[in-house]
């Protein structure tokens, strides 16, 4: 199959699209109550009342989702789900709350706010009750309960320098959940539920219940002890606010009860949606347009220009040798790399950046008939109003023209610049959902 450069681009928009798509919320969560093995249609016929809390960036649609399933019961259900900006729309039973501004990942006092009402009708709920609760991505910022002797700022704090460093989601985690009053299993001990049902998009390698959204109804492995841990070992203790610290020292020292280790049956978490689904969407669409497909799944982490650089040699491979297989090829790969900020750095993400480090370890020839795309699902990459960024040899041929050294973007961590110029950026405004990051990767 031979496939010109234009269409080699189209087929890995489209390739990427049918990763998002697969994770619509709304058909997830119709899935999920056609389930036997979740009997959600059941719990639901023996409740007296129907609480619906939550929070992510798939909770506007996980919401609405819900209240399609729940139609002949929407006089029962009561709930408040805190969601970015942008997003909230009228819906008929449950209020979505502005809990952040779109293009932001900081808690915010409306995110307090709302959060504090969360609580309130969690520990509302009685034996007859039913309490569903709506995780996805982005829900660590958008359900802050700070402890006592922790500020809002404090905590914002913490987030940018984790942030900055490069630590992993499970790292930034293990740190907020010490430092929430409804994380790590919390929101869970307060409800007196006869049902506690959490349905989760996931956007963490590996689907961990205690790490996406930072667990507010999972079992919590981490402890005071890990939490200083990941600050101590990116060397941040004397940059943390002092009731940060004092906080979690206290908690080491055992005069603070730790994140509950175990919690009752009645509780139950459900991974409707990830990763790895929206690959084998993407899988299928591509050998659907002509494709061999090397899926090497979601479990993709580290530096993102190194690993751009690894992906870069596997296109060489192909190439040369067609090794592991032959053109025509589609390479695919999820989960989440990390970029570690310098003092003086430009604008982008780790989805614009992995590109921009392939591209330029291919440079012009390299690229000849490959097209690279890697994007957020969510709709965001970083702080930018970009998902990420496609590159092919039509966007290096721009580049080349208008005199963009990519060296020198990867060096001030500026993809966003780069590609805002050569083209190539895709911007898809939010998506409402998250299952972390999909790459497309086209050998024609």
């Amino acid at each position: 199959m031979s496939v010109p450069p234009s269409l080699l681009a189209d087929h890995a928009r489209a390739i990427w699209a049918a990763a998002v798509a697969a994770a619509r919320p709304e058909d997830l969560i119709r899935a999920a109550f056609a389930d036997p093995a979740l009997s959600l249609a059941e719990a639901v016929k023996r409740a007296r009342r129907i609480v619906v809390v939550g929070a992510g960036k798939a909770g506007a649609a996980m919401s609405a989702g819900l209240e399609a399933c729940l139609a002949a019961d929407l006089g029962r259900v009561e709930g408040l789900v805190n969601v970015p900006g942008g997003s909230v729309r009228p819906l008929r039973a449950i209020r979505l709350h502005a809990a952040r501004p779109a293009g932001s990942n900081e808690p915010t006092a409306e995110g307090v706010a709302g959060t504090e009402r969360i609580r309130n009708l969690v520990s509302a709920a009685g034996p007859q009750d039913v309490v569903f609760c709506l995780l996805s991505g982005g829900g660590s910022a958008l359900l802050p309960a700070p402890v006592d002797g922790v500020s809002l700022e404090d905590k914002q704090q913490v987030t940018r320098l984790l942030h900055a460093c490069g630590a992993t989601i499970n790292e930034m985690n293990a740190v907020r959940k010490h430092l929430s009053a409804v994380k790590g299993g919390r929101l869970a001990e307060r409800c007196n539920a006869g049902a506690l049902v959490s349905l989760i998009i996931s956007d963490v390698i590996g689907d961990p219940l205690d790490v996406i959204a930072s667990g507010p109804t999972a079992a919590d492995p981490t402890t005071f002890a890990d939490a200083l841990a990941v600050l101590d070992k990116y060397r941040l203790l004397p940059q943390v606010p002092q009731g940060v610290r004092r906080h979690l020292e206290e908690g080491v020292a055992g005069r603070v009860p730790d994140t509950p280790k175990a919690l009752p049956a009645r509780v139950k978490n459900a991974i409707i949606g990830n990763n790895a689904r929206s690959l084998a969407a993407a899988r299928a669409w591509a050998e659907g347009l002509g494709y061999a497909v090397l899926d090497l799944g979601s479990y993709i982490e580290g530096e993102t220009q190194a690993v751009g650089t690894v992906f870069a040699g596997i296109v060489r491979s192909i190439r040369a040798d067609g090794k592991p297989l032959p053109p025509p090829v589609c390479l695919l790969s999820g989960g989440e790399t990390t970029v570690t900020l310098g003092k003086d750095h430009g604008l982008g993400g780790r989805n614009q950046e992995f590109v921009l480090a392939a591209a330029a370890k291919l440079g012009g020839a390299g690229l000849r008939n490959v097209a690279i795309l890697s994007g957020g699902t969510d709709g965001e990459d970083g702080p930018t109003d970009a998902a990420g960024a496609l590159a092919d040899e039509h966007t290096w041929q721009r580049a080349t023209a208008l005199g963009l050294e990519p060296a020198a973007f990867l060096r001030r961590h500026d993809a966003y610049h780069f590609f805002e110029a050569a083209g190539g950026l895709i911007k898809t405004g939010l998506t409402q959902t998250n299952v972390m990051d999909v790459r497309v990767i086209l050998v024609g």
